[in-house]
């Protein structure tokens, strides 16, 4: 992502974020507890949302541009609880079953390899370990925003950093053997109407629950 991108991310997004983001952040941190790991942090738009719950929150974000900004929010925020790698979401620097949460914010579109991540994802989740995500997705099959989706997505991954239009991203989710326990759709407000198809919720690693403390 460029320079100029990252800059003005913020920017750009502060009407979805208004209008619907900050809310739906807000519902689903308010859920998590314990070891925290967040993917593809960005400009660090959920640091101030979590709760004193959480122990420890270990936060990555690839983009130097993007990280810069998040490096800034985590000194004025809460430096001694918050730590930031440069890892990406197909090579997480962590152990396995190393977290209790690992929460996904508009990341899985422009992740390399969906799969791959959400594979690391799942290693590094403790049994009974929950993903928290919210991402803008593929629009059903057949309609007319899908295949405006499909005839667009080409060109705008390459614009905006490889994020995918068309990503089926529930499917990838159980698919890789979690199991979504709660899920929400609704479209994204003051969005761009070929993003706006967003679902959020939490899925669960198979496995008993370890205790958090």
């Amino acid at each position: 992502m460029s320079f100029l991108t990252a800059f003005f991310y913020d920017r750009v997004m502060a009407k979805t974020e208004a209008a619907c983001l900050q809310n739906w952040r807000r519902e689903l941190l308010a859920q998590v507890s314990g070891e925290v790991l967040e993917i593809g942090a960005g400009t660090g738009a959920n640091i101030k949302l979590y709760s004193e719950r959480v122990s420890r929150l270990m936060l990555t974000e690839p983009d130097r541009h993007m990280r810069r900004q998040l490096e800034e929010k985590i000194i004025r925020h809460d430096p001694d609880r918050l730590g930031v790698s440069e890892g990406t979401a197909e090579n997480i620097a962590a152990d396995n079953e190393s977290f209790d949460y690992v929460v996904t914010s508009l990341v899985c579109c422009s992740v390399a390899d969906l799969n791959a991540s959400l594979g690391e994802i799942k290693r590094v989740l403790r049994p009974g370990g929950g993903l928290v995500f919210m991402e803008h997705v593929a629009a059903p099959d057949g309609s007319s925003r899908r295949r405006w989706q499909n005839r667009i997505n080409p060109i705008w991954k390459t614009l905006m950093g490889n994020s995918h239009l068309n990503r089926e991203t529930e499917q990838a989710i159980v698919e890789e053997g979690f199991e979504i326990v709660q899920i929400e759709r609704e479209s994204m407000r003051k969005a761009p109407p070929i993003v706006r198809p967003t679902i959020r919720g939490i899925a669960i690693k198979p496995g008993p629950p370890e205790q958090v403390t």
